[in-house]
């Protein structure tokens, strides 16, 4: 079999041979038809995660075959017994334990799922790890309401995506935020009321004029924009959050955090539970995950490249070949 395996730091994955391991009581070993990247994988080819240990198979997203059955995988391990945080013994697929970029993976039988049966393989993919944490983000932690005004930053990121047409199926007015107009033109055909760029000075009060305030912000880079978040919220808002990656939050004033009862919110993944109760939504409203574009498996380093670009609109999808 074969494998996109890491063996080094600050070096692309190799594709190379690979023997899955063998299946334990409980456990199964699924023959992988898709998988697809998440910016997770980038951070640890470049050694910014905890716990690497090298060589190791990386890849949280994928979907294949087990016993003829079309399974998705739910893409962590040992979430815990509370459905309010994740447990210390939790993590996420493809680090420590070898992922989903490879001809097939072993792990447990109760991270086996059924595929909705509206999409291909490629589409199952693309929805594990950014649908669950959009669906914690969004319901379970901001617990959006139909009706809300929601803004969500950053659009075309995969976890962003997913939660724009969660929170459309849901019945909320979304607007968008990004660098990139071409973005926010793709989030209104996909069912945005509208969108600017937060890299115009006074996007916040432009948008704010143009939408009125916000129950619901969702956000994953932090930095100096997020201090501009409660002046454009509602009273009662909630301002989720999944990421940081422009780091630190300066100027973040807490008395309007306090006089207008807003909620900060942290979240982080999600549960088997909330996993199911995903897979449902998605089924019910017929949601489609957006593909930016698709490799076969051995030409990864290709699809890493797209990925550290950050020019992608959707999920970038690995053939897996059998």
């Amino acid at each position: 079999m074969k494998a996109l395996i890491i063996k080094q730091l600050n070096a692309a994955p190799e594709f190379s041979d690979f023997t899955p391991q063998a299946t334990a009581e409980g456990e199964a070993q699924v023959t992988l038809k898709a998988a697809a990247l998440n910016h997770r994988d980038i951070f640890i080819t470049q050694g910014l995660y905890a716990g690497i240990k090298v060589p190791c198979v990386l890849g949280s997203d994928g979907v294949g075959t087990w016993n003829g059955r079309k399974v998705i995988l739910y893409p962590a391990l040992d979430w815990g017994e509370s459905e309010v945080h994740q447990g210390k013994d939790f993590r996420v697929l493809g680090m420590p334990e070898n992922g989903t970029f490879a001809d097939a993976i072993t792990l447990p039988i109760a991270n086996l799922f059924d595929l909705p049966n509206h999409l291909t393989w490629e589409q199952g993919a693309a929805l594990p790890l950014a649908g669950l944490t959009a669906w914690r983000t969004l319901f379970t932690r901001c617990k959006l309401q139909k009706g809300e005004r929601i803004l969500i930053t950053g659009i075309g990121g995969g976890v962003a995506l997913m939660v724009l047409q969660f929170a459309v199926a849901a019945g909320a007015e979304v607007y968008v935020s990004s660098s990139s107009s071409e973005k926010i033109q793709k989030a209104v055909s996909l069912g945005a009321k509208g969108g600017v760029s937060y890299r115009e000075s006074g996007w916040e009060k432009a948008l704010k004029l143009k939408a009125g305030g916000f129950d619901v912000i969702i956000d994953s880079a932090g930095g100096e924009n997020f201090a501009l978040f409660p002046g454009i919220c509602n009273p009662g808002a909630r301002i989720g959050f999944y990421g940081g990656t422009l780091g630190k939050v300066n100027g973040l004033s807490l008395q309007p955090l306090f006089w207008k009862q807003i909620s900060l919110l942290g979240s982080t993944m999600g549960s088997p539970q909330e996993f199911k109760a995903m897979l449902e939504f998605v089924q019910k409203h017929q949601i489609i995950p957006i593909i930016d574009s698709q490799f076969a498996l051995q030409e990864g380093q290709k699809a890493f490249e797209k990925m550290e670009s950050g020019a992608q609109f959707g999920k970038i999808v690995l053939h897996i070949s059998q």
